[in-house]
């Protein structure tokens, strides 16, 4: 077993737990909630099914690698989409929700139909990261959204591009630091949502008077 891992990944089961609970009462009624929702829920059993994989059962495996990669193609764009939603001042309806997830899905299929899979998802990943960024530097007037998203995006890009998730870095395994950094990054874009929508309201009130 690899009790290491089963603790970090049980870490970043709480902090996307969290972050999804605040969102779920802050987003109440709106269609942008069910895809905030699944944008945290999905890392949230990628990392529950760590914990059974690699504390209880290591034939969790399966399941491991089917939610983290749901998570990458799909929860993770989502909240890209989400941020640069709320930046620009845009509610969602159910029709854009259910588009957003089915264009999402059937990029994911082309692209294992024309075997670019691994292209695919370091494009998306570069994508959603831009998305990100995009949405906070739009609020350049305030610290606090330019400077979570950019820690946001420094934090996922760490993580996916330098330490990933095999091998050790000195005493410390990858895949425990790869945790560690998602487990920051995950709340603090679940902030800089909260910080996004309160400017969009404040922006709103302001063009109404």
């Amino acid at each position: 077993m690899q009790y290491s891992t089963a603790f970090s990944d049980g870490v970043l089961v709480l902090a996307c737990l969290a972050s999804a609970w605040v969102l779920r009462r802050a987003f109440q009624g709106q269609a942008l909630q069910r895809a905030l929702l699944l944008g945290f829920g999905l890392p949230a059993l990628a990392a529950f099914c760590g914990v059974m994989r690699y504390a209880i059962d290591p034939g969790w495996g399966p399941q491991h690698s089917a939610f983290s990669q749901m998570s990458s193609y799909l929860g993770l764009p989502l909240l890209g989409l989400a941020a640069t939603s709320l930046s620009l001042g845009k509610t969602w309806s159910r029709a854009t929700g259910t588009l957003a997830v089915l264009g999402l899905v059937g990029f994911l299929l082309a692209a294992q139909w024309l075997q670019v899979e691994p292209t695919y998802r370091l494009l998306l990943n570069l994508l959603t990261l831009l998305l990100i960024a995009f949405a906070g530097l739009r609020h350049w007037q305030r610290l606090g959204p330019p400077a979570a998203a950019l820690a946001v995006v420094g934090l996922f890009a760490v993580a996916g591009l330098v330490v990933g998730t095999q091998g050790f870095i000195g005493p410390l395994r990858r895949v425990d630091l790869f945790h560690a950094l998602l487990t920051l990054a995950y709340p603090l874009l679940a902030w800089l949502l909260l910080s996004l929508r309160t400017d969009a309201r404040a922006e709103i009130r302001v063009k109404t008077l």
